[in-house]
Parts: C-alpha cells; structure tokens; sequence
C-alpha cells in the first residue's frame, strides 16, 4: 500500500505554482521599495489579499500583473492618506485590530 498523500478539497485556493509566487514575493519588495513610507506590513497584506482575490482564476498566467495592478492603486491611495495625514473610512493598516492611538 503507497502512502500517498490524499487529495486537497476541491474548494481549498490554488496556491500557485512556485514561479508565481516567487513572482509575489517580488512584488512585495518592490513596492516596499516604491512606497517607502508605508509600513512594509501593509504592503504585503495588500498584495497578499489583491492575490487572494485572484485565487479561483483558472487561467494563472495574467495573475501576477492583475495582482500588481490592484496592489499599486491601493497603495497609491493609502501613500496618498498618508501624505494628508487624514485616515479616511476604509484605511489600510497592517494589521486588523485596534487602531494605534
């Protein structure tokens, strides 16, 4: 008898391939990088959950720029929040919770 691991749900999200990820994680840095007044941890979980959103579409291959799309006007609107020093109804923050006083 093989132990073979048993198969995921069907309604588990793909995870991507590891290119696709790596892809991610680059993205990450890079925005970091382009958005150097914005916590880090924000811009992950922005890409992360513009990533989530993508995660049922059967055809990977436009994920990554879709992902980098939706990430960049995000984050153009949080640095914007940011600039004004105005935290507007929706704000992203890097973390949910309570906000810092």
């Amino acid at each position: 008898m093989e132990d073979a691991e048993p198969a995921a749900p069907p309604d588990l999200p793909s995870l991507g391939s590891p290119d696709e990820l790596a892809t991610i994680r680059n993205l990450v840095a890079r925005l970091s990088a382009a958005h150097p007044s914005l916590d880090a941890g924000l811009v992950e979980v922005t890409v992360m959950g513009a990533y989530d959103a993508f995660r049922q579409a059967r055809v990977r291959a436009y994920v990554p720029i879709l992902v980098e799309r939706r990430s960049r006007r995000e984050l153009r609107a949080a640095a914007g929040r940011a600039v004004d020093g105005r935290a507007a109804p929706g704000t992203l923050r890097a973390h949910p919770g309570r906000a810092k006083d």
